[in-house]
């Protein structure tokens, strides 16, 4: 019996010594290796995220830099473009101002030269009548047969009783000149008083819508588009046969858009068009047309 306990004692004594020796911790240099490994690792982690921060900063950075830089190019790319745009649309004004004075002298002179040429072929008239009645008046003399009227009287056109010449040239030609000249030489204020006392005296000359037309030119050379509308209103009114009626049409256009008028100017402009297909004029309302209403084909 006393043996029996003896070796369950001593049974019971090893398997503790066994137990113990494997619930025993693990010797303290292996955890210390551990430790530090673990340590090592957590440090490069740290030092790999500070690394991929300072990177991230520095092209953050960078890229901000390019940013700004192009952002102020941009900013002094829109101001360039906007005094280049000034300055075009600066040049397209004093460009149109000295086109329509260009355009309105050039029809001055164009005027001024027609005019003449027609002075010139009454002229040719009235001498070759002349030249026939002296012919005349010779043939009678060598005949021995009398002139009518007695000597001293003025030569006779068969069968008219009026005298052939009868004096000076008609006024009506020096008033419309003088008119002229001084429109295309800038002296405005006497070339209306002109062209007005024209259109009073002459009102039935086949130059008085001429008269009436550049008394608008005036007006809107001046910058007084109401007084301009209302004289290229008069040329429209009372001289439907005249041949400025395209440009009265296409200047009271124009009159109208400098007053802000756009929709009648625009309905003007586009009666140009269809009242004066291929003219000159037509063209140039097409041009205004496209100028003020991009969408205009």
């Amino acid at each position: 019996m006393s043996t029996r306990w003896v070796f369950l004692s001593l049974f019971t004594l090893f398997a503790g010594v066994i137990a113990g020796s494997l619930l025993a911790p693990q010797p303290a240099v292996a955890v210390s290796r551990e430790i530090i490994q673990l340590q090592t690792q957590v440090q490069q982690l740290i030092q790999g995220q500070q690394d991929l921060r300072s990177a991230l900063e520095a092209k953050t950075g960078a890229m901000t830099s390019m940013l700004n830089q192009t952002l102020e190019s941009v900013n002094k790319l829109n101001n360039t473009m906007g005094s280049l745009q000034k300055s075009i649309q600066d040049v397209q004004a004093n460009s149109g101002s000295r086109i329509d004075t260009l355009t309105s002298q050039v029809q001055g002179m164009s005027d001024n030269l027609q005019d003449i040429q027609a002075r010139v072929a009454k002229v040719s008239q009235q001498l070759t009548d002349t030249q026939n009645v002296l012919q005349s008046i010779d043939a009678k003399i060598s005949s021995g047969t009398p002139t009518s009227g007695g000597a001293g009287s003025s030569p006779t056109a068969p069968g008219s009783g009026q005298p052939t010449m009868s004096g000076p040239p008609v006024s009506a030609q020096t008033l419309y000149q003088n008119a002229l000249h001084d429109y295309t030489s800038g002296k405005y204020d006497l070339s209306r008083q002109e062209f007005s006392d024209y259109i009073k005296n002459f009102p039935n000359d086949d130059l008085a819508s001429n008269a009436q037309f550049y008394l608008g030119e005036i007006a809107y050379t001046q910058a007084d588009f109401p007084a301009a509308i209302k004289q290229y209103d008069s040329v429209l009114t009372n001289y439907p046969k005249s041949y400025k009626l395209a440009s009265s049409l296409l200047k009271k256009a124009m009159a109208e858009l400098e007053l802000g008028q756009k929709a009648t100017g625009m309905r003007d402009l586009r009666e140009v068009v269809r009242r004066f297909p291929g003219t000159d004029e037509s063209r140039r309302a097409q041009a205004k047309l496209r100028e003020t209403s991009p969408t205009h084909r």
